[in-house]
């Protein structure tokens, strides 16, 4: 097997830093050595195959993405990449592995959905992936078959308070899954929304005659955040199930959850880039010549954005320093604005929900190291090391330790990267979400389980790189 020797780095893990070398053998880190080290008396440059000169850099454990969605049905339309595109996209950005969302609906049997997604993936991705289940039936059918997933690797499930006829659960149906989780051990992720409150706001919006895509994110207000993280958080006490509430945008929402764990309940949260970043009064004040007021459509996502005067991307930021939120996701779910986002032209309740930023999360929240918002071991805590340990995968993934899968970035702090259409995308979007943000690092080499897939901007890999992930229960819960 081809051996890789990973030297003058500074290696970076979620509890400390240190300079040095990292020694790779076949597709495993086999040592974590002190710079210069000597292996049988041998200088270690002369024994390998390959050397990459990291002097000057960060060496952390490649990123991993527990939420994202390729080719998800939504709208009357899906997801623009594919297992593909989107994880190549993924690997130019620094992550190396991705949790995708199998999708079962209302009428519709839950191993068939999980199998339907194993063909999407299989063969096709350039990094490893493993699978969340969403169940959007709750049946007699679907709690049997929920109960035989963790011997499939499949050790989490996703439910929805929002979205009525497509996915939605009503608090009886969140109860009897959340059963499955306690006496499973599977982990219950929840969109935490009040879809049917929604769904009579967003209406009587529409018959005022407020269309434009800023009252998409009026219609989700922050109460109906809040109050489905309240009731998601208590039904979850009453099961005793462990709890993980996706997406999560409101500081009142936050502080639910902070009030749950102070308590000593298993309940988690992840919050999103694009809930650190951009607002509400960003969204409003979109415009172009092209597109016009329907320029917000870009930011169009679900949970919404939020409003930056009431302070939420600031309680957003905190919550990940005090570890009231444990992880960055990104959501992972791109629309083309051309025959996608504009089938909602004139009633945002028809813009399909989605945000890209898959490529972009490692360079985002490394801008967060920047800007003094974390410190450098917690990006890698965020954004590597917890969703592994979150979602099985601790020790395989998520660190840099012999043993480990040697799926490692080194990322240049001294290098620069600009994000644009034209610059910076492999998504297989028509537009950025991010266009004009400049971020002060950059991604230089990745490498996915020993085999470099990226240098220097070139892609090295191949279509069929990445494997499945057959993960383990969360090795979080008490």
């Amino acid at each position: 097997m081809a051996t890789t020797l990973i030297t003058g780095g500074t290696v970076v893990s979620a509890t400390g830093r240190a300079n040095a070398d990292v020694l790779v053998d076949g597709e495993r880190i086999v040592a974590v050595l002190e710079p210069g080290s000597e292996l049988l008396g041998t200088d270690l440059k002369s024994g390998v195959d390959t050397v990459i000169d990291a002097t000057g850099k960060y060496v952390i454990p490649g990123g991993i993405d527990a939420h994202t969605h390729m080719e998800l049905p939504f709208g009357g339309t899906a997801a623009i990449d594919t297992f593909e595109t989107g994880t190549r996209a993924a690997a130019h950005g620094g992550t190396t592995s991705i949790v995708d969302f199998a999708v079962q609906r209302y009428g519709e049997r839950v191993q068939d959905g999980l199998d339907a997604w194993h063909a999407k993936a299989a063969g096709e991705c350039a990094i490893d992936y493993g699978f969340h289940q969403i169940v959007g039936g709750v049946d007699a059918d679907a709690i049997e078959a929920m109960k035989t997933l963790p011997d499939q690797g499949v050790t989490s499930f996703k439910l929805f308070m929002a979205y009525p006829g497509v996915f939605y659960s009503d608090d009886a149906q969140v109860l009897k899954a959340m059963q499955v989780s306690r006496d499973t051990g599977m982990l219950t992720m929840m969109h935490a929304e009040n879809g049917p409150a929604i769904d009579v706001l967003a209406e009587q919006l529409i018959e005022e005659g407020k269309t434009d895509p800023y009252f998409h994110g009026i219609a989700r207000a922050w109460q109906m955040e809040e109050e489905a993280t309240h009731r998601a958080i208590m039904l979850a006490n009453l099961t005793g199930a462990p709890l993980y509430v996706v997406h999560v945008s409101a500081k009142q929402a936050v502080e639910q959850l902070a009030w749950a764990r102070d308590k000593g309940q298993n309940v988690f949260g992840e919050t999103c880039p694009q809930y650190l970043y951009l607002s509400l009064e960003e969204q409003l004040g979109a415009s172009s010549d092209e597109w016009g007021a329907f320029e917000g459509a870009k930011w169009v996502c679900s949970t919404p954005l939020r409003s930056r005067e009431e302070g939420h991307q600031d309680a957003m930021w905190q919550a990940l320093r005090t570890n009231d939120l444990q992880m960055v996701s990104t959501d992972h779910c791109p629309f083309c604005m051309k025959d996608q986002k504009e089938l909602g032209l004139g009633d945002f309740r028809k813009i399909p929900n989605g945000i890209g930023s898959i490529e972009h999360r490692m360079d985002l929240m490394y801008q967060g190291v920047v800007t003094g918002e974390i410190t450098l071991e917690r990006w890698v805590e965020l954004t590597s090391t917890t969703p592994a340990r979150m979602f099985g995968m601790y020790g395989q993934k998520g660190v840099i330790q012999p043993g480990a899968d040697a799926d490692i970035v080194v990322y240049d702090p001294n290098g620069h990267t600009s994000i644009g259409l034209d610059k910076t995308h492999h998504m297989a979007m028509d537009h950025s979400a991010w266009e004009g943000y400049e971020i002060d690092g950059h991604v230089d080499t990745v490498l996915s389980r020993g085999k470099v897939i990226v240098d220097d901007n070139a892609y090295l890999g191949a279509k069929g790189d990445g494997r499945f992930i057959k993960r383990g229960l969360s090795q979080y819960l008490v």
